[in-house]
């Protein structure tokens, strides 16, 4: 097995905080940070519910994986889409690239806050409070299977979330500001 790199790497449900995170652990580390989803709408400039619509899911996925190889090892932080662990290759890659981080809420927390966004292609559709339910029985088990360890960020602010994750991690000293 590889050597594991040194980056933080964000999993988990969308509506768990892990781009408010990643964007806070930024400031606090100085670390590039890299955001899959980004970086795909990126290259086909096109938002991802457009990407859903124009080429399907499976090109997504297919195009997660590519991003993922690209990543640093190193001092980053990677903020990941909630369906990147459902491709087994994806999860050796994020396992190689450092320490990951399964943020999580309460079912009813992660509904509200993503249904503040219409950005979300898998939550389209005449029930997206029983679609997100689904989401969470097929994968919850997979993103705790995956991290180091899991965050519930139902309660905490952004900081308090920033703080509890690099409780955990083992960064250089002079890496935190």
């Amino acid at each position: 097995m590889p050597e594991r790199g040194g980056a933080i790497v964000l999993i988990g449900f969308m509506g768990s905080g892990k781009s408010a995170a990643g964007r806070r652990l930024e400031m606090r580390t100085g670390w590039p940070r890299y955001d899959t989803d980004a970086m795909i709408s990126e290259r086909f400039g096109s938002s991802i519910n457009e990407i859903f619509a124009q080429h399907g899911e499976s090109e997504f996925r297919r195009r997660e994986a590519e991003v993922l190889l690209e990543l640093p090892r190193e001092r980053a932080i990677v903020v990941t889409g909630g369906g990147i662990v459902l491709r087994p290759g994806n999860v050796e890659c994020i396992r190689e690239l450092g320490t990951v981080v399964n943020l999580t809420a309460d079912e009813q927390t992660l509904f509200d806050r993503v249904s503040r966004r219409t950005s979300r292609p898998l939550l389209q559709g005449p029930d997206p409070a029983g679609r997100l339910r689904e989401l969470v029985r097929e994968r919850g088990s997979l993103y705790r299977s995956v991290a180091d360890f899991t965050l519930d960020t139902s309660h905490l602010t952004r900081d308090e979330v920033v703080k509890a994750i690099l409780a955990r991690v083992e960064l250089p000293r002079h890496d935190v500001h």
